[in-house]
């Protein structure tokens, strides 16, 4: 027997799917799933790897692909591996907003005091979903340094910066976090970036050798802003023999810089 609730039920469905069917875009959703896709991957893909991660066929994305790299969204690798990989174009109109943009301006001078004093890179990386991006980088102004391309992305859970960002993060951003880093890993897994993420907030900074490259040692402070962390500031540090400086220098005047800058955000 048909009620009033069932009618109302049923007219409620069909209004939902009428606004579903109204407000879909399919072409700027594809777009976005490439570009989306793209960001979660450390390595690049080509168009068929992208259709079978998507679950569509390569003739529904190869216009979409085409375009988005015309217009400088995503390019072919320049070391002649196959595939794309997004380039810094959406990097570039994130940071023209206000927060990344005055982080920047803050952030920059004093990389730049960092790096000239102390003879090393310095990077500020902040968090893009489960991820940590570079944002800003300042060369070594030796003729040795290690840097990272600025737009370099890793997921947190897989970096030392990412244990900072988690740590001094809100616990509602925590708890968001959480489920998406639990996502692709096992419960060991979780539990050791825990551990290093309790560490690292009683510390109040994390200095460990980088988990990607041997001879680098990651230094990594938090920017610490209104709600949290809002980056990290990371000397990832080599030893220089004809340098003379020392890892307690290298240190405390990272430490110096990072509250410098929380403290210009926060006046």
């Amino acid at each position: 027997m048909t009620t009033m609730s069932n009618v109302a039920d049923r007219m409620e469905l069909e209004l939902t799917e009428d606004a579903e069917r109204k407000y879909r875009a399919p072409a700027l959703e594809k777009g976005l799933d490439i570009l989306e896709l793209l960001a979660r991957s450390s390595s690049p893909l080509t168009t068929s790897q992208m259709a079978a991660q998507l679950g569509r066929s390569v003739s529904e994305l190869f216009r979409m692909v085409l375009a988005l790299e015309y217009r400088g969204y995503i390019s072919h690798m320049s070391d002649g591996r196959d595939g794309y990989m997004l380039t810094n174009k959406l990097f570039t109109l994130g940071i023209s907003q206000g927060t990344a943009k005055t982080l920047l301006e803050v952030a920059l001078p004093a990389m730049k005091d960092l790096s000239r004093e102390l003879g090393q890179s310095c990077h500020l990386v902040v968090p893009s979903g489960d991820q940590i991006v570079v944002i800003a980088r300042q060369e070594s102004p030796m003729d040795l340094g290690f840097s990272v391309r600025v737009g370099y992305r890793r997921r947190l859970i897989d970096t030392n910066s990412g244990a900072l960002l988690y740590g001094f993060a809100s616990p509602d951003v925590q708890a968001s976090w959480l489920p998406q880093l639990s996502a692709t890993v096992d419960l060991e897994r979780i539990e050791r970036f825990l551990a290093k993420v309790r560490k690292g907030v009683t510390q109040g900074y994390i200095q460990l050798g980088s988990d990607f490259v041997e001879g680098v040692t990651d230094f990594c402070v938090p920017v610490i802003g209104v709600h949290g962390a809002v980056g990290v500031l990371i000397i990832p540090f080599i030893n220089i023999k004809a340098q003379a400086v020392s890892t307690e220098r290298v240190l405390e005047r990272l430490l110096q810089a990072a509250d410098k800058i929380s403290q210009a955000l926060m006046d």
